[in-house]
């Protein structure tokens, strides 16, 4: 055992995580160590209270406070002050009882409703419209016709291949296969993946490298090694850069806004287009769930079988046909 206070352990602790783990896990852990504290304190326990006295029941405590927190929330802070625990027992600096730690979170943690994955097809569509109907006039800026040849392909693209919007932004020239139409990405997980192209945002593509083509030749560099999405704004230069995934998504909200007016800004995300991928596809191969998960890349199928709602629309067309069509097997018998 150790003469650590309760203090010094989660301290300690939360160094290990930033030594460990992204800055946002870290801050995200402290935060749930500084309720942690907050909650013992109602309970008349200090930080200098020794550590070899933590215990379950501090635990049951903290959870119990949690429930005023959204369910995410609650989860996450779970998950950091089990870490803590486990971390307390691995360093013995208290006799905690882990499977009992671990019976207890499962038993009193709340459980996320599972959430149908949103579809607004109409909006993104309308979205995609907006911005091929932008990209047809003459060019007045040079430098913003440019911009808008590149966010119709970044947007159709997004839409026609279920690229995560970081996989998008990762592609170089010679990644895209212009023969076979696809595209060999990095994909979750360092996993390497083969997504295919639509023949409109290959159209798109090109038309946009094509505008492109005095700006990459200017830049020494060979082709393939050029991002497919570059920045087009003044810090740039004559440089071709790469478009960050940050980037990208202010691209999807500007021509949000453009398309569905202001308060429709943050409604549609780049991960949007890839839920309207997923039913897309799902819809136009009859639910074929197994397509699907391949197409998107879904290393479970309980992933893709989320998308395979209908909505209220198609739920009434299917019930009229069943039940009110003159024809009806029901009304031949």
């Amino acid at each position: 055992m150790t003469n650590l206070t309760l203090q010094d352990a989660l301290e300690k602790f939360l160094d290990e995580v930033a030594a460990s783990r992204s800055p946002n896990t870290h801050k995200a852990y402290a935060q749930a160590v500084g309720h942690f504290l907050d909650v013992l304190k109602e309970h008349g326990i200090t930080p200098a209270a020794p550590v070899s006295e933590l215990s379950v029941e501090w635990m049951s405590w903290f959870i119990q406070s949690l429930h005023a927190f959204a369910v995410a929330t609650e989860r996450l802070y779970i998950t950091a002050l089990t870490a803590f625990y486990e971390h307390a027992a691995a360093e013995n600096w208290a006799p905690v009882n882990l499977p009992a730690l671990r019976r207890l979170c499962r038993r009193r943690a709340r459980r996320e409703a599972a959430r149908l994955p949103p579809f607004p097809r109409a909006e993104i569509e309308k979205i995609l419209e907006t911005v091929a109907q932008a990209a047809t006039p003459p060019p007045h800026d040079e430098r913003e016709h440019l911009r808008i040849l590149r966010d119709r392909a970044l947007l159709y693209v997004l839409a026609d291949t279920g690229l995560r919007v970081s996989e998008a932004c990762g592609l170089t020239r010679g990644h895209l296969d212009w023969t076979e139409a696809r595209a060999r990405v990095l994909g979750k997980g360092n996993r390497e993946a083969i997504v295919r192209f639509s023949e409109r945002s290959l159209r798109y593509l090109r038309a946009y490298l094509d505008a492109r083509a005095e700006l990459d030749g200017q830049q020494g560099r060979p082709l393939s090694g050029l991002p497919l999405f570059a920045r087009h704004d003044k810090a740039a230069g004559g440089r071709v850069l790469p478009l960050s995934p940050r980037s990208a998504e202010k691209i999807v909200e500007e021509w949000t806004v453009a398309a569905l007016g202001e308060r429709a800004r943050g409604t549609i995300t780049p991960h949007t287009f890839r839920h309207y991928f997923v039913t897309v596809v799902l819809r136009g191969s009859g639910g074929n769930v197994r397509l699907a998960q391949e197409l998107a890349r879904h290393r479970s199928i309980t992933t893709t079988q989320r998308y395979t709602h209908l909505s209220d629309d198609e739920l009434d067309r299917g019930y009229h046909r069943i039940f009110n069509e003159p024809d009806s097997e029901m009304e031949q018998g």
